[in-house]
């Protein structure tokens, strides 16, 4: 017994001289960068009561808002717009047209000279309605991009594809032998337009051809863009008794297209 304690003692002495020590921890490594509260880090796991929102797909934020903000290059835009438009003076009627509207808006066509717009003459059983009716409006779209508008106008298509439809009525009720209904975008593009054309004038006579033209000239400018002129001498004058365009009509319609279109509020 006193043996076997002596050899126990000795083998626990030499465990005790020969059993490995702990190193110590170099302090550098022990350095702990700061992590915010807010990290990502320290954030709890999200549970099932609270799904994540999906990130955003590509296509999120490529439509354009009518309500958002115009940004400091589109305010930039719209007071050179009306620096122009105030420097035109007499020549132009662009600044009575922004007052008429209401809405503060240049509308034209975008882009439209590799690609004509699409006109379409809708089939009429109209009483006075004459085949040569359909030159006579021909030949008003003529006189508008003779001048230079940087339009161009297609005449062979249907109704399909069209972007202009031209329409026939007997007689209106009110005191007017034409009217035009534009349709536009938020960004001041115009879409489409119907332009419908009575073959009775208000009195009751038959318009003849050349009737035709005169009131389809002054319906085309509505398609172009143009409001009214208060200015009797312009074809755009409400109740116009010019037969063609005038000085203002060309310089106002070439103005409109140099401007970039949209709200000047």
């Amino acid at each position: 017994m006193i043996a076997a304690a002596a050899v126990l003692i000795i083998l626990f002495i030499f465990w005790d001289a020969f059993r490995p020590k702990a190193r110590p921890v170099d302090a550098e490594r022990l350095t702990v960068t700061p992590v915010a509260a807010d990290s990502p880090m320290v954030q709890p796991p999200p549970s099932a009561a609270q799904p994540v929102a999906p990130p955003p797909s590509a296509s999120q934020g490529s439509a354009v808002s009518a309500a958002r903000e115009p940004s400091y290059f589109d305010l930039l835009a719209r007071s050179e717009t009306r620096r122009r438009i105030r420097s035109s003076g007499t020549t132009t009627y662009l600044g009575e047209m922004l007052e008429q509207s209401g809405d503060s808006i240049l509308r034209r066509w975008e882009n439209r000279t590799t690609n004509p717009i699409h006109v379409w003459f809708a089939p009429t059983f109209a009483a006075n309605f004459k085949p040569q009716f359909l030159d006579a409006i021909r030949a008003a779209f003529g006189q508008w991009t003779g001048v230079g508008v940087p339009v161009r106008f297609d005449f062979a298509g249907d109704s399909t594809n069209a972007e202009v439809t031209v329409k026939w009525r007997i007689q209106f009720e009110i005191e007017r032998t034409g009217q035009t209904d534009v349709t536009w975008d938020e960004n001041g593009h115009i879409q489409s337009a119907v332009v419908t054309l009575a073959t009775f004038d208000p009195k009751g006579r038959p318009m003849e051809s050349d009737d035709i033209r005169v009131v389809a000239v002054h319906e085309v400018g509505h398609v172009l863009g143009l409001d009214h002129s208060k200015d009797s001498t312009d074809i755009m004058f409400p109740t116009a008794k010019v037969r063609d365009l005038s000085d203002r009509d060309v310089r106002t319609v070439m103005l409109l297209y140099q401007l970039t279109p949209g709200s000047l509020r």
